[in-house]
């Protein structure tokens, strides 16, 4: 069976990735080629080495959406797939046209939810308007879809006007990584089949975890723990650095994460964050960065390959370069002087899909503090495998952040649970898997 993925660009973000993720562990059973449009190629060498085919329509810039569902058209009628599975807005846009003039299957993704309340607040005007009524109106175009996230299906019900009983529901996967967060030593379990084969010896080695887990739950944030710390494995555990990433837009909440840390270094003065990606909102982070006078805690060093790399074995948070592709080493990672451990992982956005970052925090064991919207709330659950916050509450992150600051035994034991979770949940084996499952069968109808 042949299917063609289509999407952007081959940027090194969350769908993206996750494309890549997915393709790379198909069957021999599927033909699987992806094609791009714009001129954006930082995963061409991974896709290169993985052997897929791929095909670039050198689309300029920005929309240019009928010469690129043109180009489409023409490769559809060349390469006869029996599916095309398309991923992001113009993309999207580009392959429903193409699959409808061609009449070939097309099976739509949702990947964000570009529709949400507060998504409105900074899609202003005549353009994003046209945005949503050409995305409604030819939502019906694909005969079915599949969702990154349960909230993203009641969303797009009701925004895109899409049938419920055509969605089906994929999580976003990620590889068990060989060693976890090593804030408390490392405890390497392996990659790809071997962490498959360990799976049941990790969930074993947990269960003494949880129920300390569970104890300190019932504690909550009582004042008889502030203040104490817990060795684990022969280390005491620390919150002091704590790390984000993703792309710097300003729906992401980078802004959030930095105001709560200016209140939160006043008591903690040895405290820093970290926050790794580029983008568009990098000026005015760097503006408020400036005028919280946090140049020296608060850093912004730009694009790393492969971030649970910096959960798991530090980073330097000074070094400002921005590299591509999906591996390397980290800058700086033989000099111990520049290398700051992470602590604990910042997840502020305002609006997300099934974030594929929040899974890798997950995965690497690292206590973890997120945004109460929807889609975090289906990976992680509130006070048993991460803290929780209102949306845009940078008054509720800083008492999120203080909290881990003082009981940070309790928080070691939310990233245990968090990996607990991940492994038996969004295993990138397991998820890729169900993934062709499920093009397989709609392939047949």
């Amino acid at each position: 069976m042949k299917i063609l993925f289509t999407q952007d660009a081959l940027i090194n973000a969350g769908t993206e990735r996750s494309n890549f993720e997915l393709i790379s562990r198909f069957s021999s059973d599927l033909e699987v080629a992806l094609v791009y449009f714009y001129p954006h190629h930082e995963l061409k060498e991974v896709y290169d080495r993985a052997g897929i085919r791929l095909f670039f329509l050198n689309i300029p810039e920005r929309y240019h959406l009928l010469k690129g569902t043109w180009r489409l058209i023409q490769l559809i009628r060349k390469e006869k797939p029996d599916l095309v599975v398309s991923s992001l807005w113009r993309a999207d846009i580009m392959s429903r046209l193409a699959c409808w003039f061609t009449n070939t299957p097309l099976v739509g993704t949702l990947v964000n939810d570009s529709y949400a309340p507060l998504a409105w607040k900074d899609k202003k005007g005549w353009k994003h308007q046209v945005v949503y009524w050409l995305d409604r109106l030819t939502s019906g175009i694909p005969f079915h879809w599949i969702s990154n996230a349960q909230a993203l299906v009641d969303s797009h019900v009701k925004t895109l006007g899409i049938d419920r009983e055509k969605i089906t529901v994929v999580y976003r996967g990620r590889m068990i990584p060989e060693l976890v967060w090593n804030g408390i030593g490392e405890r390497g379990k392996g990659n790809g089949e071997k962490g498959i084969e360990n799976r049941d010896n990790v969930l074993k080695e947990q269960k003494d975890n949880n129920k300390t887990a569970s104890a300190f739950q019932e504690l909550g944030d009582k004042s008889d723990i502030q203040g104490k710390s817990l060795a684990v494995t022969g280390l005491t555990v620390t919150i002091r650095n704590f790390i984000s990433y993703g792309r710097l837009l300003e729906r992401k909440g980078f802004q959030d994460a930095i105001r709560a840390f200016a209140a939160v270094i006043k008591k903690y003065p040895d405290c820093t964050l970290t926050i790794f990606g580029d983008g568009p909102y990098r000026l005015e982070l760097e503006s408020l960065i400036q005028k919280l006078d946090l140049q020296n805690s608060v850093f912004l060093p730009g694009k790393i390959p492969n971030p649970i790399d910096a959960l798991i074995n530090g980073y330097n948070p000074k070094t400002n370069v921005t590299l591509s592709g999906v591996e390397g080493s980290f800058p700086c990672a033989s000099n111990k002087d520049c290398q700051l451990t992470a602590h604990c992982f910042l997840f502020p956005s305002w609006y997300e899909g099934f974030s594929g970052a929040l899974v890798e925090a997950m995965m690497a064991g690292i206590p973890i503090i997120a945004s109460e919207i929807p889609m975090n709330l289906e990976a992680v659950e509130s006070n048993k495998s991460a803290l929780i916050f209102p949306v845009c509450d940078n008054k509720a992150l800083e008492k999120q952040m203080l909290f881990a600051i003082e009981n940070p035994e309790f928080m070691y034991h939310l990233g245990q649970e968090a990996r607990n979770q991940a492994i038996k949940r969004f295993d990138i084996e397991k998820i890729a898997k169900q993934y062709e499952e499920t093009l397989i069968n709609l392939a047949k109808k």
